[in-house]
């Protein structure tokens, strides 16, 4: 049975830190594949500004081309809106019965994750995988079945700041990625 770990995120922009980090579960043996699932609608958040939900998926599937156990996961565009992790779980799981499903999340999720639907069933079905993020530490110890990875990337930069200052933090986007915003003009990139 394959151990698969989700990454969930609005990847708008997947830049080198989201790479990093999956990487880095891959070469440590957290898990077999890192599935990074696209979320077209996060309950928590607002809308996606700057591309597509189309350019989005380009993008993801660019920077996973060249990653062994690096794999985009589009699930979510096929199921109802707003997405909550447990129904993509349970999807996930009815669809791939011979994989197991966990989930990786930042320690600045796991401080809210009591606020995520079906918080305890995702724990006790599923267990998370936690990384840490700058100013958000975690409280050990933990739940049986939620691992902290205290030596993981640092992840100290968010899509969000990457967007909003495409043209000064381009290079932190994988190179295919970069070309493909540069050639469509995103975020206000100007060629």
């Amino acid at each position: 049975m394959k151990r698969i770990g989700l990454f969930g995120g609005s990847f708008n922009p997947i830049h080198n830190g989201h790479i990093s980090l999956a990487s880095w579960m891959l070469k440590h043996s957290y898990v077999d594949e890192v599935w990074l699932l696209l979320s077209p609608k996060n309950p928590l958040k607002g809308e996606h500004y700057g591309a597509s939900d189309m350019q989005r998926q380009e993008m993801l599937k660019l920077a996973c081309e060249t990653i062994e156990g690096l794999r985009p996961c589009f699930i979510e565009f096929d199921m109802p809106r707003p997405s909550y992790t447990i129904n993509t779980l349970k999807q996930l799981s009815a669809e791939y019965p011979n994989n197991k499903f966990g989930l990786i999340i930042g320690s600045d999720n796991w401080l809210i994750f009591d606020k995520w639907r079906s918080s305890s069933i995702i724990l006790q079905d599923y267990g998370v995988m936690i990384y840490p993020r700058p100013h958000y530490p975690i409280q050990l110890p933990l739940d049986q079945n939620a691992i902290y990875m205290a030596d993981a990337p640092m992840i100290d930069v968010s899509s969000s700041v990457v967007r909003n200052n495409i043209s000064e933090l381009i290079s932190m986007l994988p190179a295919k990625v970069a070309e493909y915003i540069i050639e469509h003009s995103l975020y206000g990139y100007n060629k």
